[in-house]
């Protein structure tokens, strides 16, 4: 079996999976949403703190499958540099003391193989990673054979419903919240520009969408009634249906140079219902395979690390206590 450790953000996970079958044996997540929910986003500096409690805690329950152990893997990039550290530092001190192989996991390779979890993997695919961190277009051929073909210039897609959210005083996580608002509100009601609907290129941007989105919460907040629930519903609307426009102009794009076999959407905003339908349409559409993780192993956790060091492992991708470190972004796979 490995363990594997989560910490690249504000969850705290560890899983136990079966290298021989790829089953889950164990896998528990902590949250932070409701400390950071005070703030309208992740603090690090706190996320570090609440990580050095809970990760202990998971741990002690992992103690019997200790003696199964035949490696240790965990998230090293990329991530805010101060809570991968608390995964990392608990990594090499098991790896010391179980005298086990260390495994050093990409956390966007993780999200990628939430797909697989307890399942075979399904390669070459093309794959559209949306998080709070990220907006990109994978060409994965195979494990070590990744290619970012598209990525966000500025904000990311998950982020900027955080954004929307936070300007809306409707709380944090933004994804879900601007979700269960937009089922209330009119698509249609204000007019927001698609980001780059006139570029040719494939990339994506939401800053412009976002600022757009500010100047009519400031309007209808400065207006003689100020901003109603119905206000905030349809801005919701509006904003979901935009944001999601956008990145169906660029698939639709990327598409017409290339139609892959498999497409499959991962990270945290995947697990938005509006962009899963219409994709769902899309890859429809041209006979395209489509492939979803399932909405618990969206977000940031353990079980997808452990997916992709089960891979490593039969690989012997190890890397020594002195030469892993932490990055908080990469480029390239």
């Amino acid at each position: 079996m490995i363990l594997s450790i989560e910490s690249s953000c504000d969850d705290s996970s560890i899983a136990i999976t079966e290298i021989k079958t790829n089953k889950l044996i164990y896998h528990k997540k902590i949250s932070q949403e409701l400390q950071h929910s005070l703030y309208g986003g992740v603090v690090p500096e706190l996320a570090a703190r609440l990580h050095v409690e809970a990760l202990p805690k998971i741990l002690e329950e992992c103690k019997e499958y200790f003696p199964f152990l035949k490696a240790i893997a965990v998230t090293n990039a990329p991530g805010l540099s101060v809570t991968l550290m608390e995964g990392v530092t608990m990594a090499k001190a098991l790896s010391i003391s179980l005298n086990l192989p260390l495994i050093a996991v990409n956390h966007l390779k993780g999200h990628i193989y939430s797909l697989f979890i307890e399942k075979e993997e399904v390669l070459p695919m093309t794959i559209l990673l949306v998080s709070g961190g990220h907006t990109q277009i994978i060409e994965a051929n195979s494990l070590t054979d990744m290619k970012v073909i598209a990525t966000t210039i500025d904000d990311s897609f998950g982020e900027s419903f955080d954004k929307v959210s936070k300007m809306l005083h409707l709380g944090y996580p933004g994804g879900p919240v601007v979700q269960e608002y937009s089922l209330k509100g009119d698509v249609n009601r204000f007019e927001l520009p698609i980001p780059l609907s006139q570029s040719p290129k494939i990339e994506f941007s939401y800053s412009g969408l976002k600022n757009a989105v500010r100047l009519h919460i400031e309007k209808l907040e400065n207006s003689e009634d100020g901003i109603t629930e119905q206000d905030k519903y349809d801005i919701c609307a509006s904003f979901q249906k935009t944001a999601v426009d956008h990145i169906m102009q660029k698939l639709k794009k990327q598409f017409k140079q290339k139609v892959p076999k498999n497409f499959a959407i991962v990270g945290g905003a995947s697990a938005n219902i509006y962009l899963r339908a219409q994709i769902d349409e899309l890859c429809k559409k041209h006979n395209m395979g489509l492939y979803l993780s399932e909405l618990k192993y969206c977000s940031d956790n353990a079980a997808m690390i452990g997916r992709v060091a089960v891979e490593q492992y039969k690989l012997k991708d190890f890397i020594s206590i002195e030469e892993i470190d932490i990055q908080t972004r990469i480029k390239e796979f």
